[in-house]
């Protein structure tokens, strides 16, 4: 292993710094956007990829976290737009919990999440979990704080609907 470690270049050996940060910083995202932990770590894996192709470039960033954030929020919209054209099903598959999500609360919730639509979810999310600005967010997404606004709206409206009962309260 050390031999390896030696052979590398400096760009590849800050890289592999760079997702070994990165992957805890970023799996959650994967997986409050594509509700899988398996499909999360794909997302994350192929959106790596991507940075690596352009690591020279990104490196010398301010931060390449927010370059790999695009990356994701892209890529799941890629796929998203892919699986929406093979065919819809009456009901949904259920799917196993990850690890870190024991309670009933953080199904119920991942439930409601994944019933929004890709943009509403990820407005959400990098909103509310990634805790960015609505500036932010609009960056990210490429586009104007107003749709931030107005899709985080509708999204927190359907979320109430959808959770509506004592112990669920979404607040703006």
């Amino acid at each position: 292993m050390a031999d390896q470690a030696q052979s590398l270049s400096a760009a590849d050996r800050s890289y592999v710094a760079f997702v070994e940060v990165a992957w805890q910083r970023h799996i959650r995202l994967a997986m409050l956007l594509t509700g899988d932990r398996w499909r999360a770590e794909e997302l994350l894996q192929d959106s790596l990829v991507k940075v690596y192709e352009r690591w020279r470039r990104l490196s010398r960033l301010d931060d390449p976290h927010a370059y790999l954030r695009r990356a994701l929020i892209n890529n799941h919209t890629s796929i998203w737009r892919r699986r929406r054209r093979e065919s819809l099903v009456a009901d949904i598959p259920e799917r196993a919990t990850p690890a870190g999500d024991v309670g009933p609360d953080a199904v119920v919730l991942r439930r409601a999440l994944l019933s929004l639509p890709a943009k509403q979810r990820a407005v959400v999310v990098l909103r509310h979990y990634e805790d960015l600005t609505e500036r932010e967010v609009a960056q990210v997404l490429g586009c104007s704080v107003g749709t931030v606004k107005s899709q985080n709206a509708r999204a927190l409206d359907k979320l109430r609907h959808l959770l509506d009962g004592p112990s669920y309260t979404v607040s703006r």
